[in-house]
């Protein structure tokens, strides 16, 4: 690398002193890098004349390609420096969960498009949650956006929005329309969604603490799929707020509170400690938690 850039400066100086002061180094030194050039590509590359170094034509041939490999590095080496959005045409990678997805990138969209136009967005789908570990250890997502994943020193999380479960039944379910209570919950059959092909979730969970299961008819991997199926049976299924909403069976399913102490879904925005520093991710990093993302 040193060689290339004692190159380039011979290039445009024509002189071993100009070029050594050109990029800080004494005429010993420059001549020394010609020497080893010479050597390394076999030919003379500069000879001297009244007017002073002239190129050959291999280091005419070499000039241009060379000179921009050493610009394309240098805008490297400055864009670990700052960080310019409005210009930028960086690549960010995202790993998303499914309801990160829907709720996340749309707004992330909009605000890029405003700030950051020319920015390349690239997204890795992940399903179990701590596949987002895995994604961050491989550097192939910047950040990623789910539920918590297990806790590990390198890997740096951020709360960024929560969901809290609602029960939903199709519009003329005999129990729409009243209040759902924890006996009526129980006579039900039951559609438990599990992304990560779990049989035993949240409410299950919060069931065998009184001592209760209930009925699983469906299992499903599929979150946006769920109040389809519920629109058109006879199911119950209990699902994050914002899936409802964002599925456009809303007002084909009734909603109602479930009748157990369920506490919200949190999802967080997670890195790794490698990339903490790095300034066009911290921007990035800046701009997700200030999406709005309620309602």
């Amino acid at each position: 690398m040193n060689l290339l850039v004692a190159f380039d400066a011979l290039m445009a100086e024509r002189s071993v002193t100009r070029a050594g002061i050109r990029i800080g180094r004494t005429q010993p030194a420059m001549s020394a890098a010609l020497s080893r050039l010479r050597a390394l590509l076999g030919d003379e590359l500069f000879v001297r004349s009244p007017d002073g170094l002239q190129p050959t034509p291999r280091a005419l041939d070499l000039a241009e390609p060379l000179g921009h490999a050493l610009a394309e590095i240098q805008r490297t080496l400055e864009f670990t420096q700052i960080f310019e959005p409005a210009s930028s045409t960086a690549t960010f990678s995202i790993g998303l969960s499914e309801h990160a997805a829907f709720v996340v990138l749309p707004k992330l969209l909009a605000r890029l498009r405003q700030l950051a136009p020319n920015v390349v967005l690239r997204m890795r789908n992940f399903v179990h949650r701590d596949d987002a570990i895995t994604l961050l250890d491989a550097g192939e997502a910047d950040i990623t956006i789910g539920v918590p994943h297990t806790s590990v020193g390198r890997i740096l999380s951020q709360p960024l929005f929560e969901e809290r479960f609602v029960c939903i039944l199709r519009k003329d379910h005999p129990e729409a329309g009243r209040l759902l209570t924890l006996k009526s919950f129980m006579r039900m059959s039951h559609l438990l969604v599990s992304p990560e092909n779990e049989r035993f979730g949240t409410v299950d969970a919060a069931l065998a603490k009184q001592g209760l299961r209930r009925r699983l008819a469906v299992t499903l991997p599929q979150l946006y799929a769920a109040p389809a199926l519920v629109a058109s049976s006879d199911l119950v299924a209990t699902l994050m707020e914002g899936v409802v909403r964002a599925s456009g069976y809303a007002d084909k399913v009734y909603v109602s509170q479930p009748p157990l102490d369920l506490g919200p879904v949190a999802f967080n925005m997670s890195w790794h400690r490698r990339n903490d520093v790095h300034p066009a991710q911290r921007w990035l990093r800046a701009i997700v938690p200030n999406l709005e993302f309620g309602g």
